[in-house]
C-alpha cells in the first residue's frame, strides 16, 4: 500500500494555496479601502499594466473576446479604477489605462502580498518557501503574467 497521497491532491493543494493567498489579499484591501475588487479584476489591472491597452488587446491577452474584456473595463470604470482615454498617437484608437486608484490598489496588493509571503515563511520556514517557489518556477511556465487561458475566468465583472 502506498503512502503517497492522490494524483488529484496536488492540484487541490496549490489550488487552495492561491485560494487562500487572494481570499487574505481581498480581505485586507477591503479593509484598506478595496471592497469592491474580485480577484479577475486583479488579473485585469495586471494585464492592462503601466502603458494602457485597448479592448481588443486585453482580450487577447486574457483569451476573452473584445465585448467580455470591454463589460470588465466598464465594471472597474464605474468602480473608480481605470480610465479611457484616446491613444496619443492615434486619436481613433481608446486605451484604458489604470487610474490613480486603480495603481494604489495594485501598490497596496504588493505590499500585502510580501505581508502573506512573509506569514508562510514564518509559519514553514524561509528555506522551505524559497525551496518550494524555486520547484514550482521549474514546473510552470516562465511567462507569470499570461492569463490566456478561455473560460478560466467566465463570470467575473
Amino acid at each position: 500500500m502506498s503512502s503517497d497521497p492522490p494524483g488529484f491532491e496536488l492540484p487541490l493543494r496549490l489550488f487552495l494555496g492561491f485560494r487562500t493567498l487572494v481570499d487574505e489579499l481581498h480581505a485586507e484591501l477591503a479593509r484598506q479601502g478595496h471592497p469592491d475588487l474580485r480577484p479577475m479584476h486583479g488579473f485585469v489591472m495586471q494585464a492592462i499594466g503601466t502603458r494602457g491597452t485597448t479592448a481588443a488587446e486585453l482580450g487577447r491577452r486574457l483569451g476573452v473576446s473584445k465585448q467580455a474584456a470591454g463589460k470588465t473595463i466598464d465594471t472597474l470604470e464605474r468602480l473608480g479604477y481605470v480610465e479611457r482615454g484616446t491613444d496619443p498617437g492615434d486619436a481613433r484608437r481608446k486605451v484604458v489605462r489604470l487610474s490613480a486608484r486603480g495603481v494604489d490598489s495594485l501598490a497596496r496588493s504588493a505590499r500585502i502580498f510580501d505581508d502573506l509571503r512573509a506569514r508562510w515563511a514564518a509559519a514553514i520556514g524561509e528555506d522551505r518557501l524559497r525551496a518550494m517557489e524555486a520547484d514550482l518556477r521549474t514546473l510552470t511556465p516562465p511567462d507569470y503574467f499570461r492569463v490566456d487561458i478561455p473560460g478560466w475566468f467566465g463570470g467575473y465583472q
